[in-house]
Protein backbone atom coordinates (compact mmCIF):
# COMPACT_ATOMS: atom_id res chain seq x y z
CA UNK A 1 0.00 0.00 0.00
CA UNK A 2 1.46 3.34 -1.06
CA UNK A 3 0.11 6.84 -0.40
CA UNK A 4 1.27 9.72 -2.60
CA UNK A 5 0.61 13.37 -1.78
CA UNK A 6 -0.90 15.21 -4.75
CA UNK A 7 -0.77 18.48 -2.83
CA UNK A 8 0.23 19.68 0.64
CA UNK A 9 -0.80 23.34 0.67
CA UNK A 10 -3.89 25.15 1.85
CA UNK A 11 -6.44 26.71 -0.51
CA UNK A 12 -4.09 29.63 -1.28
CA UNK A 13 -1.38 27.17 -2.41
CA UNK A 14 2.25 28.26 -2.79
CA UNK A 15 3.50 30.59 -4.03
CA UNK A 16 0.54 32.69 -2.93
CA UNK A 17 -0.68 35.02 -5.65
CA UNK A 18 1.01 38.42 -5.28
CA UNK A 19 2.97 37.48 -2.15
CA UNK A 20 6.66 38.30 -1.76
CA UNK A 21 7.32 36.60 1.59
CA UNK A 22 10.40 34.38 1.91
CA UNK A 23 8.51 31.11 1.43
CA UNK A 24 6.65 32.33 -1.66
CA UNK A 25 9.80 33.81 -3.23
CA UNK A 26 11.58 30.48 -2.82
CA UNK A 27 8.61 28.54 -4.21
CA UNK A 28 8.45 30.80 -7.26
CA UNK A 29 12.00 29.86 -8.31
CA UNK A 30 12.18 26.26 -7.06
CA UNK A 31 9.33 24.07 -8.32
CA UNK A 32 10.11 21.49 -5.62
CA UNK A 33 8.77 23.99 -3.06
CA UNK A 34 5.51 24.64 -4.91
CA UNK A 35 2.38 23.41 -3.12
CA UNK A 36 -1.01 22.57 -4.60
CA UNK A 37 -4.15 22.14 -2.50
CA UNK A 38 -3.96 19.18 -0.13
CA UNK A 39 -5.08 15.83 -1.49
CA UNK A 40 -3.58 12.39 -2.03
CA UNK A 41 -4.11 8.97 -3.54
CA UNK A 42 -3.49 5.38 -2.52
CA UNK A 43 -2.21 2.65 -4.82
CA UNK A 44 -2.72 -0.95 -3.79
CA UNK A 45 -2.54 -4.13 -5.87
CA UNK A 46 -3.02 -2.21 -9.10
CA UNK A 47 -5.97 -0.13 -7.86
CA UNK A 48 -6.23 3.61 -7.18
CA UNK A 49 -8.18 5.37 -4.42
CA UNK A 50 -8.32 9.18 -4.43
CA UNK A 51 -8.44 11.14 -1.18
CA UNK A 52 -10.35 14.27 -2.18
CA UNK A 53 -10.37 15.56 -5.74
CA UNK A 54 -8.76 18.94 -6.35
CA UNK A 55 -5.53 18.31 -8.27
CA UNK A 56 -5.28 20.73 -11.22
CA UNK A 57 -4.12 17.89 -13.51
CA UNK A 58 -6.48 15.24 -12.15
CA UNK A 59 -8.07 14.33 -15.49
CA UNK A 60 -4.72 13.87 -17.25
CA UNK A 61 -2.87 12.30 -14.33
CA UNK A 62 -5.55 9.63 -13.94
CA UNK A 63 -6.76 8.48 -17.39
CA UNK A 64 -10.27 7.09 -17.80
CA UNK A 65 -10.70 3.78 -16.01
CA UNK A 66 -7.81 4.23 -13.56
CA UNK A 67 -9.76 5.77 -10.64
CA UNK A 68 -11.41 2.94 -8.72
CA UNK A 69 -13.02 5.04 -5.97
CA UNK A 70 -12.86 8.45 -4.30
CA UNK A 71 -12.95 9.23 -0.58
CA UNK A 72 -14.15 12.75 0.14
CA UNK A 73 -13.24 14.29 3.51
CA UNK A 74 -15.75 17.14 3.21
CA UNK A 75 -17.56 19.23 0.64
CA UNK A 76 -15.69 22.52 0.77
CA UNK A 77 -14.99 23.59 -2.80
CA UNK A 78 -11.19 23.50 -2.46
CA UNK A 79 -11.36 19.75 -1.78
CA UNK A 80 -13.84 18.67 -4.46
CA UNK A 81 -13.66 21.13 -7.37
CA UNK A 82 -12.18 18.55 -9.78
CA UNK A 83 -15.34 16.46 -9.35
CA UNK A 84 -17.19 19.11 -11.34
CA UNK A 85 -15.10 18.20 -14.40
CA UNK A 86 -14.77 14.49 -13.70
CA UNK A 87 -18.55 13.97 -13.53
CA UNK A 88 -18.98 14.68 -17.25
CA UNK A 89 -16.72 11.77 -18.24
CA UNK A 90 -17.81 8.60 -20.01
CA UNK A 91 -17.43 5.08 -18.64
CA UNK A 92 -18.22 2.98 -15.60
CA UNK A 93 -19.54 4.88 -12.55
CA UNK A 94 -16.93 5.93 -9.98
CA UNK A 95 -17.97 5.39 -6.34
CA UNK A 96 -17.61 8.53 -4.22
CA UNK A 97 -17.69 7.78 -0.48
CA UNK A 98 -18.27 10.88 1.61
CA UNK A 99 -19.68 12.22 4.90
CA UNK A 100 -23.47 12.32 5.20
CA UNK A 101 -23.67 15.99 4.26
CA UNK A 102 -27.11 16.63 2.72
CA UNK A 103 -25.90 19.84 1.07
CA UNK A 104 -22.87 18.38 -0.68
CA UNK A 105 -21.30 21.07 -2.86
CA UNK A 106 -23.33 23.16 -5.30
CA UNK A 107 -25.12 20.80 -7.76
CA UNK A 108 -22.87 17.73 -7.54
CA UNK A 109 -25.66 15.54 -6.16
CA UNK A 110 -28.22 16.85 -8.66
CA UNK A 111 -26.01 16.42 -11.72
CA UNK A 112 -23.71 13.60 -10.68
CA UNK A 113 -22.99 12.18 -14.12
CA UNK A 114 -20.22 9.58 -13.88
CA UNK A 115 -20.05 9.87 -10.09
CA UNK A 116 -21.96 7.60 -7.69
CA UNK A 117 -22.62 9.44 -4.41
CA UNK A 118 -24.75 6.68 -2.87
CA UNK A 119 -22.21 5.53 -0.25
CA UNK A 120 -21.71 7.40 3.02
CA UNK A 121 -18.73 7.44 5.38
CA UNK A 122 -20.16 6.89 8.86
CA UNK A 123 -17.82 7.68 11.76
CA UNK A 124 -16.13 4.57 13.19
CA UNK A 125 -18.02 2.21 10.86
CA UNK A 126 -15.19 0.45 9.04
CA UNK A 127 -15.42 -0.90 5.51
CA UNK A 128 -12.99 -2.75 3.27
CA UNK A 129 -11.39 -1.51 0.05
CA UNK A 130 -9.21 -4.02 -1.85
CA UNK A 131 -8.20 -5.75 1.39
CA UNK A 132 -7.51 -2.52 3.31
CA UNK A 133 -9.71 -1.72 6.31
CA UNK A 134 -10.88 1.90 6.09
CA UNK A 135 -12.36 3.66 9.12
CA UNK A 136 -13.88 7.16 8.87
CA UNK A 137 -12.84 9.32 11.83
CA UNK A 138 -14.75 12.51 12.77
CA UNK A 139 -12.82 15.78 12.65
CA UNK A 140 -13.52 19.30 13.91
CA UNK A 141 -14.18 21.70 11.06
CA UNK A 142 -16.69 24.32 9.86
CA UNK A 143 -18.37 21.74 7.60
CA UNK A 144 -19.11 18.08 8.31
CA UNK A 145 -15.70 16.47 7.86
CA UNK A 146 -14.06 13.08 8.36
CA UNK A 147 -10.56 11.73 8.11
CA UNK A 148 -9.78 8.17 7.06
CA UNK A 149 -7.64 5.56 8.79
CA UNK A 150 -6.20 2.75 6.67
CA UNK A 151 -5.21 -0.53 8.30
CA UNK A 152 -3.30 -3.11 6.32
CA UNK A 153 -0.88 -5.88 7.21
CA UNK A 154 -0.93 -4.92 10.90
CA UNK A 155 -0.09 -1.27 10.17
CA UNK A 156 -2.17 1.91 10.36
CA UNK A 157 -2.02 5.26 8.57
CA UNK A 158 -4.46 8.07 9.40
CA UNK A 159 -5.22 10.89 6.96
CA UNK A 160 -6.79 13.74 8.97
CA UNK A 161 -7.41 16.99 7.12
CA UNK A 162 -9.09 19.54 7.74
CA UNK A 163 -9.41 19.86 11.52
CA UNK A 164 -8.99 22.07 14.58
CA UNK A 165 -7.63 19.61 17.12
CA UNK A 166 -9.17 16.15 17.26
CA UNK A 167 -12.42 15.03 18.90
CA UNK A 168 -11.93 12.91 22.03
CA UNK A 169 -13.32 9.75 20.40
CA UNK A 170 -10.97 10.11 17.43
CA UNK A 171 -7.98 10.51 19.75
CA UNK A 172 -9.04 7.46 21.75
CA UNK A 173 -9.42 5.39 18.55
CA UNK A 174 -5.92 6.33 17.42
CA UNK A 175 -4.31 5.79 20.82
CA UNK A 176 -5.75 2.27 20.97
CA UNK A 177 -3.67 1.34 17.91
CA UNK A 178 -0.05 1.40 16.84
CA UNK A 179 -0.31 4.16 14.22
CA UNK A 180 2.65 4.39 11.87
CA UNK A 181 1.63 7.71 10.35
CA UNK A 182 -0.78 10.53 11.12
CA UNK A 183 -1.04 13.00 8.25
CA UNK A 184 -2.76 16.15 9.43
CA UNK A 185 -3.59 19.79 8.88
CA UNK A 186 -1.16 22.49 10.07
CA UNK A 187 -2.50 25.69 8.58
CA UNK A 188 -1.11 28.03 11.22
CA UNK A 189 2.19 28.72 12.97
CA UNK A 190 1.89 28.81 16.78
CA UNK A 191 -1.13 30.79 17.99
CA UNK A 192 -0.36 31.76 21.58
CA UNK A 193 -3.87 32.86 22.54
CA UNK A 194 -5.81 29.66 23.25
CA UNK A 195 -9.17 31.39 22.77
CA UNK A 196 -8.10 32.52 19.29
CA UNK A 197 -6.66 29.11 18.44
CA UNK A 198 -9.84 27.25 19.32
CA UNK A 199 -12.10 29.35 17.06
CA UNK A 200 -10.03 28.63 13.94
CA UNK A 201 -10.99 25.88 11.46
CA UNK A 202 -7.51 24.37 11.25
CA UNK A 203 -4.62 23.22 13.42
CA UNK A 204 -1.72 25.36 14.49
CA UNK A 205 1.70 24.06 15.54
CA UNK A 206 0.67 23.75 19.20
CA UNK A 207 -2.25 21.47 18.28
CA UNK A 208 -0.05 19.27 16.09
CA UNK A 209 2.42 18.79 18.94
CA UNK A 210 -0.51 17.92 21.21
CA UNK A 211 -1.72 15.28 18.72
CA UNK A 212 1.73 13.66 18.84
CA UNK A 213 1.71 13.65 22.63
CA UNK A 214 -1.83 12.28 22.94
CA UNK A 215 -1.94 9.78 20.05
CA UNK A 216 1.70 8.60 19.99
CA UNK A 217 2.16 7.93 16.24
CA UNK A 218 5.55 6.83 14.94
CA UNK A 219 5.48 9.73 12.48
CA UNK A 220 3.31 12.80 11.92
CA UNK A 221 3.30 14.53 8.52
CA UNK A 222 2.22 18.15 8.12
CA UNK A 223 -0.08 19.05 5.22
CA UNK A 224 -2.60 21.80 4.43
CA UNK A 225 0.21 24.20 5.30
CA UNK A 226 0.15 27.93 4.62
CA UNK A 227 3.03 30.17 3.62
CA UNK A 228 2.93 31.52 7.20
CA UNK A 229 3.49 28.00 8.55
CA UNK A 230 6.35 27.43 6.09
CA UNK A 231 8.03 30.71 7.07
CA UNK A 232 7.83 29.66 10.72
CA UNK A 233 9.11 26.14 10.03
CA UNK A 234 12.05 27.48 8.02
CA UNK A 235 13.40 29.00 11.24
CA UNK A 236 11.96 26.80 14.00
CA UNK A 237 11.47 23.25 12.71
CA UNK A 238 14.43 22.10 14.82
CA UNK A 239 12.39 22.92 17.93
CA UNK A 240 9.69 20.36 17.13
CA UNK A 241 9.66 16.70 18.21
CA UNK A 242 11.60 14.53 15.75
CA UNK A 243 8.34 12.66 15.08
CA UNK A 244 6.98 15.65 13.12
CA UNK A 245 7.99 16.34 9.53
CA UNK A 246 6.79 18.59 6.75
CA UNK A 247 5.44 16.66 3.76
CA UNK A 248 5.88 17.87 0.17
CA UNK A 249 3.90 17.51 -3.04
CA UNK A 250 4.71 14.16 -4.64
CA UNK A 251 5.99 12.62 -1.41
CA UNK A 252 5.31 8.89 -1.04
CA UNK A 253 4.62 6.87 2.11
CA UNK A 254 4.63 3.10 1.86
CA UNK A 255 3.22 0.61 4.35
Amino acid sequence: MKLTMLGTGNSAMMPVYGCSCEACRLASVDLRLKREKTSAYIEHNGHTLLLDANAPDLLTRFPAGTINAILVTHYHMDHVHSLFDLRWGVGEPIPVISPDDPSGCDDLYKHSGLLDFSQRATPFQAFTWKGITVTPLPLTHSKLCVGYAFEWDGQCLAYLTDTNGLPAKTKAWLLARHVRWIITDCNYPPIECEETRLVQNHNDIHQVVQIVEECQPDHLGLVHVSHDTINWLNHHQHTLPHTIQLLNDGQEITL
